[in-house]
C-alpha cells in the first residue's frame, strides 16, 4: 500500500474507532506526543495520546456519535512526514436527547515510524454547529 492510501486508511480507522468507542485500537492511531486542538470548536487543547484518550472516554461516555471525513487533501512531505486536511461532518446525541450536527475540517500532520503512519497533530475547525434541545414532554409527561 502506498503512503497516500495508508494515511486515508488511518483517518478511516479514526472515525470508526471513535464512533465504536474502541479506545484501545484508537490509541494506536496517535503518536505518544500527539497534540489535539479543538479550540476552534469551543473546546481546548490536549497534549499526549493517553491524555487525549482519557478526555474522549469521559466526553463520549454517554453519547452516540457518527463521524464522517471526506475529500482528503494529503501531501506527503517526506518518507516519514505528511499533512492532511479533511472535510468532516459529525452527529452527536447525548443521553438527555440533545443533538449536535457539525461541519468543519480536520487539519492534521502525520508521522511514519516503523512503517506505520500515526496522527501527530490534529486541529478541528468548525464551519457550522447546529444544536437541538430535547423535545419538551407532551401532556402527561410523555413525548
Amino acid at each position: 500500500m502506498d503512503d497516500l492510501e495508508a494515511v486515508k486508511q488511518l483517518k478511516a480507522r479514526y472515525c470508526r474507532t471513535l464512533d465504536t468507542k474502541d479506545w484501545d485500537a484508537m490509541r494506536r492511531l496517535f503518536t505518544d506526543d500527539v497534540v489535539v486542538d479543538t479550540t476552534g470548536s469551543g473546546g481546548g487543547t490536549v497534549t499526549g495520546a493517553d491524555a487525549f484518550m482519557a478526555f474522549l472516554r469521559q466526553a463520549l461516555a454517554d453519547v452516540v456519535s457518527v463521524h464522517h471525513c471526506h475529500t482528503p487533501e494529503i501531501t506527503i512531505i517526506s518518507p516519514s512526514e505528511a499533512t492532511g486536511i479533511w472535510a468532516m461532518e459529525d452527529r452527536i446525541r447525548w443521553a438527555d436527547g440533545r443533538e449536535l450536527l457539525g461541519f468543519g475540517h480536520y487539519h492534521e500532520t502525520y508521522d511514519k515510524t516503523g512503517g506505520v503512519w500515526r496522527i501527530k497533530t490534529s486541529t478541528l475547525t468548525r464551519l457550522r454547529l447546529d444544536l437541538t434541545e430535547p423535545a419538551a414532554p407532551g401532556p402527561g409527561g410523555s413525548t
